[in-house]
């Protein structure tokens, strides 16, 4: 692209970096407005990055700008967001890991019974949509003309609306293969309101409980193991940052998220579970970060490198994400679509938040920390950080991000057989 009457001119990966610093420069800006106390934070960065894709990247640039759209490798932008993704898991496990235990030992049974009620009532939600579309609305498109195709895109859609990854993935190796197109197309849809709307629930709910922060923070507040404290005695360091620490992390994680467990007869060649990167990576840091290191070792990246990783990795992960779903947004939006995603947000966020509640009786930050877990939001995570002042709620979203990454999977695929 030429600039200032082509006396700049920038193309290929410079450009796309260019693109990419264009969106973060905008998206902070956008976050940054603030209503009554509630902002979308890191968010506006997946709004811009949305935008950004659906009238620069698609068929709308020609429409609105009369320009040819931007093409960009899609190579290019999964590894932008699989970096995001590792940066950002890894530091949160190392944040956690040191009161990660202690923390489980403390409410193990709650986070795993949470973890399975907010996937169960998504599941749920997503059960009645198929039923409503079924016997009253219709299955609301013209290329949709069977059940099995509407369940497709209820699972893609239901997979968008709590991000996962994983139950993406499955649903589309479980459909029949003429089908796998619409679980992406319901994926692309959900995810918008998948990703905002869990960002906005964990900034208004301690606003409408009129909650005092400070109490709270000391009610998750959890004092750290021996071994913990161990590790800030030890003197030998590979690198002043802990750069060199958290590239092993990532490393391991990777491989540890590949392992594939069989869920079907046909072994490896059929329906498989693996933790996936995310998976992997938040584990290695959980029992890096947990153990400190060994000897005078130190295993430990430094805290400022972990905020600054944590920070940079999510919205390198919004940019990467955010584009190709504005694309995706444009060329497959259909309204009735969209509500049922927001149907399937919101269902299990609300039962899940009630349940922590008056249930499981745990603190509002556990309750929070377990909901961004649950519906394995990564943003939202980001966002409570910011919103509760406190790293400890990390801790609850590692607890049940595990629990809710296997059952959705589970859910997804038991929906698809069951039709």
């Amino acid at each position: 692209m030429s600039l200032f009457g082509g006396v700049i001119s920038i193309s290929g990966v410079s450009f796309f970096l260019f693109c990419v610093f264009a969106v973060l420069l905008a998206g902070y800006a956008l976050g940054r407005i603030t209503i009554k106390g509630v902002s979308l934070g890191d968010a506006g960065v997946f709004i811009v990055a949305l935008l950004f894709g659906a009238f620069f990247c698609s068929g709308l640039a020609t429409d609105t700008f009369g320009m040819k759209p931007l093409e960009f490798s899609g190579e290019w932008l999964e590894l932008l967001e699989s970096f995001g993704l590792i940066l950002f898991v890894t530091s949160v496990g190392f944040i956690a890991g040191p009161k990660f235990f202690a923390n489980m030992k403390k409410n193990f049974k709650s986070y795993v019974l949470l973890g399975l009620i907010i996937i169960i009532a998504g599941g749920l939600a997503a059960f009645g949509c198929i039923m409503l579309g079924e016997h009253v609305f219709g299955y609301g498109a013209e290329s949709i003309t069977d059940i099995d195709g509407f369940v497709a895109m209820i699972v893609g859609l239901l997979s968008g609306s709590l991000t996962s990854t994983p139950a993406f993935s499955a649903a589309k190796a479980t459909v029949a293969p003429e089908y796998q197109s619409l679980v992406s197309v319901g994926y692309g849809i959900a995810y918008i309101f998948g990703v905002v709307g869990v960002v906005l629930f964990v900034q208004l709910i301690p606003k409408l409980t009129k909650a005092d922060m400070a109490k709270e923070r000391a009610a998750i507040a959890i004092k750290e193991s021996e071994t913990a404290k161990a590790k800030k005695e030890r003197t030998f360091h590979f690198d002043h940052m802990g750069v060199c620490v958290f590239s092993l992390a990532a490393i391991l994680g990777t491989f540890v998220g590949k392992i594939k467990i069989p869920m079907s007869a046909q072994g490896l060649s059929g329906t498989c579970f693996s933790l996936t990167t995310t998976g992997g990576c938040l584990l290695v840091s959980l029992l890096l970060g947990h153990f400190g290191g060994f000897g005078k070792v130190s295993l430990m990246p430094k805290e400022s490198t972990l905020k600054l990783f944590r920070e940079l990795g999510l919205v390198l992960f919004l940019v990467g994400a955010g584009i190709p779903g504005g694309m995706d947004f444009v060329a497959n939006f259909n309204g009735m679509y969209f509500v049922y995603g927001i149907i399937m947000t919101i269902v299990p966020m609300i039962l899940g938040f009630l349940f922590a509640k008056y249930v499981l009786k745990l603190k509002l930050l556990n309750n929070l920390g377990s909901i961004t877990g649950g519906m394995t939001s990564t943003p939202a995570l980001g966002t409570l950080i910011g919103v509760a002042g406190t790293e400890d709620v990390a801790a609850a979203y590692a607890a049940t991000y595990p629990i809710a990454l296997i059952v959705v999977v589970l859910v997804s695929q038991f929906l698809i057989l069951m039709f």
